[in-house]
C-alpha cells in the first residue's frame, strides 16, 4: 500500500503530520509532503488514522500497483 495526496486541497492544518511524522511532514508553504510513500503492514493503522485526522481530505491510502 502507499499514500498519495491532493496537496491542492491542503489547508495546513498539520494532524496528519501530528499523527502520522514517520510517513508525512509539511514543506516551507505548510502543505504536506509524503516523505515515506510504502506503507509497510504494520504501519497501516498509524497511516489510517492520520489520513482520516484530514479534514479536507487530501490524503488517500491506495493499493500499490
Amino acid at each position: 500500500m502507499r499514500i498519495e495526496s491532493k496537496r491542492w486541497l491542503c489547508q495546513s492544518y498539520g494532524n496528519c503530520v501530528a499523527i502520522d511524522p514517520g510517513h508525512l511532514d509539511l514543506d516551507d508553504e505548510g502543505l504536506v509532503v509524503i516523505t515515506h510513500e510504502t506503507v509497510e503492514h504494520d504501519d497501516i493503522e498509524t497511516v489510517q488514522a492520520g489520513i482520516r485526522s484530514c479534514p479536507v481530505n487530501a490524503l488517500m491510502l491506495v493499493e500499490s500497483e
